[in-house]
């Protein structure tokens, strides 16, 4: 357990480094007020730092950064832990604060690749491919190197309609249970279950400062249907998804859906925005929607030391919270944080599809 004198041993007071197009800026690093890094499964990596905005220049007192000689809109931003890397993008955008009785502060604020994708809204249509071979398009499309490993049906045809092209691609992601993220400029898809490493090892009262967990019913369903119509066929589709699909990421963990049984009874959901045209891709669109809301039975928010391993697709295995909420839970939030008061920590967002058993 923490230390009775409520002691922040545990958090890493260094501060990071920071790098503008290649090169370390030791004067940013010194000035650092605040830093904020976050990521999560809908891609989008961002990151904003905060500085001092006062001091010498040329040989006076005055605005030190408002020449945007060293931070611009379009440059490079690198922030970095030792040798490791938290973020990597580019500026999009400045912000200036003159508080009162208190020195201005200049804001920078950062994207990662996907703010490319974010910004091109279009509509088009893509005939006879697979979501692999979308994701792979979109990603020549800007540019980017592609490295897609999802599995999944050749579509008769897809619709993007007014969409930006990041939205698209989460939507297609989320049908097959894959998520998306960028390093540096190549684009990431993979699915939920292949992505990650070894679990990063979190002890309570050790490199983890603070958790709370949440297990709640009121989100989960006993099974999920999607009904479609195969075109070629002239036959209605239909699946329907129950907690088979996820059993292999319980772990011998009792379930939110088993639980939902046992005490309320059967609670059924039909989705009926989708309309697959295949029973493959029915499938699909059933089985993923079933995952992703029994994932989230135990949601859980903690701090922890900083570690470079702590990114959204990673597990923890979280020990001393008890045989009910012990155990491996997979990291869809993660934002690490730095001020001159606790120096650099990460706040953290999990969910578990289960709950142990006493």
């Amino acid at each position: 357990m923490p230390g009775s004198n409520g002691s922040q041993s545990g958090i890493r007071t260094s501060r990071p480094t920071i790098m503008i197009d290649g090169e370390q800026k030791s004067d940013l690093e010194q000035r650092l007020i605040n830093l904020l890094i976050v990521e999560n499964t809908e891609g989008l990596y961002r990151c904003e730092i905060t500085v001092g905005n006062w001091g010498p220049v040329n040989n006076q007192i005055g605005f030190v950064y408002f020449d945007r000689q060293t931070v611009d809109f379009g440059k490079t931003l690198k922030i970095k832990l030792d040798t490791d890397t938290l973020f990597e993008g580019r500026v999009t955008a400045l912000e200036a604060n003159f508080p009162e009785g208190q020195p201005p502060e200049l804001t920078v604020l950062a994207e990662d690749r996907f703010q490319d994708l974010r910004m091109k809204r279009r509509t088009r249509t893509f005939e006879n491919m697979s979501d692999s071979d979308v994701l792979n398009q979109i990603a020549n499309d800007h540019g980017l190197s592609p490295n897609v490993d999802i599995s999944g049906s050749t579509h008769v045809v897809l619709a993007q309609v007014n969409q930006s092209d990041l939205a698209f691609m989460r939507e297609r992601a989320r049908t097959v249970d894959a998520e998306l993220w960028m390093d540096g400029s190549t684009l990431h898809a993979q699915s939920h279950s292949s992505r990650g490493g070894q679990p990063v090892q979190l002890a309570y009262g050790g490199a983890l400062r603070k958790f709370t967990a949440l297990a709640d019913l009121s989100g989960q369903r006993t099974s999920f249907s999607v009904s479609g119509w195969d075109v070629s066929g002239k036959t209605a589709l239909t699946f329907e998804a129950t907690e088979s699909v996820v059993s292999g990421e319980l772990n011998g963990d009792t379930s939110g859906i088993s639980i939902l049984s046992s005490k309320f009874g059967d609670r059924k959901e039909a989705v009926a925005h989708a309309v697959p045209l295949t029973s493959q891709e029915t499938q699909a669109v059933a089985e993923s929607y079933f995952k992703l809301t029994a994932r989230r039975f135990v949601v859980g928010k903690g701090m922890a030391e900083t570690d470079p391993a702590l990114r959204v697709g990673n597990e923890v295995e979280i020990s001393g919270l008890g045989p009910l909420l012990s155990g491996t839970y997979y990291l869809t939030e993660v934002r690490h944080l730095f001020d001159g008061e606790k120096g650099i920590r990460t706040e953290f967002e999990a969910q578990r599809a289960g709950l142990g058993n006493p």
